[in-house]
């Protein structure tokens, strides 16, 4: 474990928020864990431009990701600021970053591949619904401006994958595509174990604080992947509906 302490940088941009003392605890742990998360989101994306210069993919793609790395750290400090506003320290203990997967198994286009998948095109593209549906629910104000910034940065995370996939569809013969749909079958599996164990029904509801209703986002969360993720993957020629149903076998 290491400690992250952005109290400095978030303390300056900590809105106006006026809080029931009742769902303090409640909204402190939502936006300390937004923290957490947006700032160890850092690492991932510069992890993924590392992988994309050894695939050769040209600096252009490269320089573009690393930009989302410093987007993800603003991110925390945002969330750090509400948490600063909301009567907290924006202080926590995270875990060591873990290294991205390397996958071996196939060469550096095809590693990469897998990872922007599972990143940009699944966790992303999930991360705009749900944020999204929250920003069209929370009240005018600086939350949700605050809450704008981020989205608006999340959807261009989503759009690098897919425009990736568009991109190196010339590259992607049968064998390719066959590996990418099994491999699809475990990042869907990890993607869900992942996100239901955040939405979490049954919780206090408060939009204007960004405590959302748990039950809700897990069926928006399902949609997403099943009417929105799933065929826009198969439109790109992977078998995205078969390693749908098979991601409890791929655990």
């Amino acid at each position: 474990m290491q400690a992250l302490d952005l109290r400095q940088l978030s303390r300056p941009l900590a809105p106006a928020v006026a809080v029931d003392p009742v769902l303090r605890d409640a909204a402190l742990a939502t936006w300390r864990g937004r923290m957490i998360n947006e700032h160890s989101s850092a690492p991932v994306f510069e992890g993924l431009a590392r992988q994309l210069a050894a695939a050769d993919a040209g600096a252009a793609w490269v320089a573009e990701v690393q930009s989302m790395a410093a987007e993800e750290r603003h991110h925390g400090v945002l969330c750090g600021a509400v948490v600063e506003a909301l009567g907290g320290a924006a202080v926590a203990q995270v875990a060591e970053p873990s290294a991205l997967p390397e996958h071996l198994d196939v060469d550096r286009l095809e590693a990469v591949t897998r990872n922007l998948l599972s990143v940009c095109c699944l966790s992303e593209t999930v991360a705009v619904a749900l944020i999204g549906a929250e920003r069209l629910e929370m009240p005018e104000g600086p939350l949700r401006a605050l809450l704008s910034t981020i989205l608006a940065d999340e959807v261009g995370h989503a759009r690098l994958g897919w425009r990736w996939l568009t991109a190196i569809q010339p590259q992607l013969d049968a064998e390719r595509r066959a590996r990418l749909g099994a491999y699809l079958a475990v990042a869907f599996d990890h993607l869900v174990t992942h996100e239901l164990a955040l939405l979490v029904p049954g919780g206090p509801v408060a939009p204007e604080l960004g405590l959302c209703d748990g039950g809700a986002a897990r069926t928006l969360f399902m949609a997403t992947v099943t009417d929105v993720i799933v065929p826009r993957l198969e439109d790109l020629g992977l078998p995205a509906r078969a390693a749908w149903d098979a991601r409890h076998a791929a655990a």
